[in-house]
């Protein structure tokens, strides 16, 4: 069991969290549970799809959880044109946070003008709008170079963060990567983890390495676990833990 530090509190572990409900498969009303789960817990954000920003803003007016959604998801390989269309839509519909994946294709194949410009279109979009970019890597299928540079790229288009994954590809986020993304960017730029950080403990093991957002499903589970820690009660068990996992193992 990873041990919570003395000053963390509730409110840090809470807004770390962007509490993701990007599963296709998800109704109305599941991503409305979720939206009002997220304002409960009071957690940095929300972030949905595409099609569910106006609804979540709806339901989140008035809180502090910021709306989210994905660009170009979950392959990158969207036109640049059809990434800026996405971006201003959700913009208008009450985003204020945008998830977008790199041109990995590009990435690979040393295009890194072309990954760079892509980045900055929806940067530009989004900082005229006061709204914040997380550019995602998908590293599970780049090697340590090319998350440098992807790193490199990110930075100089003016991105906010940089994020391991899209939690749907067959990898997620590993300390390794997010140790090399730390490290690989100016302290100014943070570093989201996403896919497989399911426990308060991960969650607490990623932030250590300067990780400040986390995609996850598992947020009641987790705040739940710190909240029973810091009360002294028994966290939960360790078959527990793993139910609550197996039944979040789909996306972040």
């Amino acid at each position: 069991m990873t041990a919570i530090p003395d000053t963390t509190t509730e409110r840090d572990i809470a807004k770390a969290i962007d509490h993701s409900l990007l599963r296709p498969e998800l109704d109305d009303a599941f991503v409305e549970d979720g939206c009002r789960l997220a304002a409960e817990y009071d957690v940095a954000s929300v972030c949905v799809r595409p099609a569910d920003v106006r609804r979540a803003a709806a339901i989140l007016a008035g809180t502090d959880v910021a709306v989210g959604t994905v660009i170009g998801f979950p392959h990158g390989s969207h036109r640049t044109e059809t990434k800026v269309f996405e971006a201003r839509q959700a913009l208008a519909d009450g985003a204020t946070e945008l998830d977008m994946v790199i041109q990995i294709g590009a990435l690979k194949s040393g295009r890194d003008a072309e990954v760079l410009a892509d980045i900055a279109a929806v940067v530009d979009v989004a900082h005229a709008a006061d709204a914040i970019v997380k550019v995602i890597f998908e590293n599970a299928y780049l090697t340590d170079e090319e998350k440098v540079r992807a790193c490199h790229l990110s930075e100089a288009a003016g991105a906010d963060f940089v994020k391991t994954s899209t939690g749907f590809a067959p990898g997620g986020a590993t300390h390794e990567d997010l140790a090399l993304m730390r490290r690989s960017v100016s302290a100014h730029i943070q570093v989201k983890a996403a896919g497989g950080v399911r426990t308060l403990d991960a969650l607490l093991d990623v932030m250590a390495l300067g990780v400040t957002r986390v995609g996850a499903t598992a947020t009641k589970a987790i705040i739940d676990d710190f909240r029973a820690r810091q009360g002294g009660e028994s966290s939960a068990s360790p078959a527990a833990v793993a139910a609550t996992a197996a039944a979040d193992s789909s996306g972040y």
